[in-house]
């Protein structure tokens, strides 16, 4: 049996660094897509680990596929698109603002019939983003295999992850977004996107609603003041890792892979079975610590730290 099963987008997050001497901007390909990010970072910190997606049949696929193997993620359901490979472009201008634009492509062809039931069955928690509810194939890949997961018992996590730019409106990336949520068991989501799928910017009371709506593990990131945890009609704030911060980029996925990763250690069959209040915080203080070290570095899954380089920041 798998641990987690990832499924959605994979891409290069194509990021600007600066400009060279005629003024013509630098860019690095980083690999990227949470999805992908959150497989590679569980896998790095023990867990066993699978991804499902689309990704072009070209060089930029080729190496996203080196890296997740690399990774020690199976990639069996990392499949050939027609399209070329997505790309997040991030430029910054000279006020050191960013900027993100998408160049989608083959992420976005995943159909249901290319998810593998049995896989996903197979797999103690399946997890899954907003991204691949946008518009194309891959939204109706996503709910099927996040009913799939439901309908057969598995923890299914999300990660509201909000891109205007993918979006026609806010509005339909809100209803898009929200769609999902009865199907849903843990959900990691920030400060920004939580009034996106409650209507509400206070973390208790939004944690609250999200609680009511039947989703188990509620986790609201705040940034450097840590996480805000509901379970089992609890609340409580976990402090985060004091850091250097070098880039946020990748932090969040580490953050969600390394509460998955640990849950994933337990002996229940469901990752969430008995779980108790002292075993969560001993994981929420694990993945803040996991985050810290990937804030500490430049990159996302270059970034993501080891299980050993975790344990010994204790």
């Amino acid at each position: 049996m798998t641990d987690i099963t990832t499924i959605g987008e994979i891409l290069i997050d194509l990021t600007q660094t600066g400009v060279n001497g005629a003024g013509i901007p630098q860019y690095d390909a980083n690999p990227g897509g949470a999805p992908a990010n959150v497989a590679v970072a569980a896998s790095r910190l023990g867990a066993s680990t699978a991804f499902w997606g689309k990704a072009g049949e070209d060089g930029l696929g080729a190496y996203l596929r080196r890296v997740l193997e690399e990774g020690g993620v199976n990639c069996a359901g990392l499949l050939a698109g027609r399209q070329a490979t997505t790309m997040a472009i991030v430029s910054v201008d000279a006020d050191g603002e960013r900027d993100f634009r998408f160049v989608r492509g083959a992420d976005q062809e995943l159909t249901p019939q290319e998810v593998d039931e049995a896989a996903v069955r197979s797999s103690r928690i399946l997890h899954f983003g907003s991204v691949s509810l946008t518009p194309g194939l891959a939204r109706n890949a996503t709910i099927f295999a996040a009913r799939t997961a439901h309908k057969n018992g598995r923890v299914v996590s999300y990660d509201p992850n909000y891109r205007p730019a993918l979006w026609a409106s806010r509005a339909d990336a809100v209803e898009w977004m929200r769609l999902p949520l009865p199907l849903v068991d843990i959900i990691k989501l920030s400060e920004e996107e939580l009034p996106l799928v409650t209507d509400l910017s206070d973390p208790e009371a939004g944690s609250a609603l999200l609680a009511r709506q039947g989703i188990r593990l509620v986790m609201v990131t705040l940034g450097s003041r840590g996480v805000l945890c509901r379970w089992q009609g609890e609340t409580w704030r976990q402090d985060g890792v004091a850091v250097k911060v070098a880039d946020t980029n990748g932090a969040g996925d580490t953050f969600l892979a390394a509460v998955l990763s640990r849950l994933c250690r337990r002996t229940p069959e469901n990752p969430l079975e008995d779980l108790t209040r002292g075993e969560l915080e001993d994981i929420l203080a694990f993945a803040n610590r996991a985050a810290a070290i990937t804030c500490s570095r430049s990159g996302a899954i270059p970034a993501m730290p080891t299980l050993e380089e975790v344990e010994a920041m204790a």
